[in-house]
């Protein structure tokens, strides 16, 4: 492999890290995974054992210049995200460059599927980074098989232990993504055991996606605003900090003081109850007309969840 290819990329905004510096440090569609819904594609051959990929020196040189042109051109930069085209934790040098970076003053973030979060060596070595997101896609076996589409070698029951594991002895943030695929993993049986297992595990936060991007199958569709809705309203239901991610990146956090512009960005990354867009609504000083006219134009959902009626910006359904 040559040497001279770039490893970063960005800074980018990002909803969940602010401005970030992705690194790529695993060539395209090596993974332990071979996704229904990535948006690389399918992966051949998968890959479980770990290995170099590239120079730790090239990565920590490439990172390096990447910040000073971001700082010539005066973009912050809040993380160095590990956020590669495969899996971040075959890089056996993981846990080195995370440390080697780190002096570099930048908060460290690694987004992970967790399909090898079993072994203790990279347990460990997620450890030295300040903030981790690990997929739960799936906490029933022949569902996370449908979804994920494991290496033969890979065990449900071993990689669920091990994020509750990792959960125990990281000292930084923890995140949890979990994708949701129509008719797939959306069901309410899903919901719950996802849902029971990461509250199990306290994690700061927890995203809900879909695919925005055209995935590995073409047969695979969103979930309805019904069923995202749902499953939002089980994982707050016990606690669970919770956020949507169902549109581009973008201007998802800007709150511009246009009530329409805040709805679209709130209802985003928050389902809102009938009563509190009223109390939103008043405290703009707009009237009810904003919520019809975003009905109208198609812009927003409503939805219903246990008798009370919800609102949800429409989703992107690109895939």
């Amino acid at each position: 492999m040559s040497e001279s290819n770039k490893t970063t990329f960005g800074p980018v905004p990002s909803r969940r890290l602010g401005r970030s510096l992705g690194i790529n440090n695993i060539p395209p569609k090596i993974c332990p995974y071979s996704c229904l819904y990535c948006q690389v594609g399918r992966t051949f051959p998968m890959e479980v054992q770990r290995k170099e990929f590239y120079d730790p020196e090239i990565i920590l040189r490439d990172t390096e210049e990447k910040i000073r042109d971001a700082a010539k051109r005066q973009e912050p930069i809040d993380y160095l995200s590990f956020v590669p085209d495969g899996e971040p934790t075959l890089d056996v040098h993981l846990g080195r460059e995370i440390k080697e970076l780190k002096k570099l003053g930048i908060k460290i973030a690694v987004i992970t599927n967790a399909s090898l979060i079993w072994r203790e060596d990279v347990r460990n070595e997620l450890c030295e980074a300040d903030w981790v997101s690990v997929k739960v896609d799936a906490a029933i076996r022949n569902v996370w098989r449908k979804v994920n589409r494991p290496h033969g070698s890979l065990l449900l029951e071993k990689i669920l232990p091990g994020i509750s594991d990792f959960a125990r002895i990281h000292q930084g943030v923890l995140a949890t993504e979990t994708m949701l695929l129509e008719g797939i993993n959306d069901q309410p049986e899903d919901m719950e055991k996802i849902s029971d297992f990461i509250t199990s595990i306290a994690p700061k936060k927890s995203y809900l996606s879909i695919p925005t991007r055209p995935p590995a199958e073409s047969r695979i569709r969103p979930p309805s605003e019904s069923a995202v809705n749902r499953a939002y309203q089980v994982f707050t239901g016990k606690g669970i900090q919770t956020e949507c991610l169902i549109e581009y990146e973008g201007n998802a956090f800007a709150f511009t003081g246009d009530a329409r512009e805040d709805l679209l960005s709130i209802t985003a990354v928050h389902p809102m109850r009938d009563d509190a867009v009223q109390e939103f609504l008043a405290k703009a000083g707009a009237g009810r007309e904003v919520i019809e006219r975003l009905l109208e134009d198609e812009e927003l959902i409503e939805v219903g969840y246990e008798n009370k009626k919800f609102y949800l910006r429409k989703m992107v359904r690109d895939a």
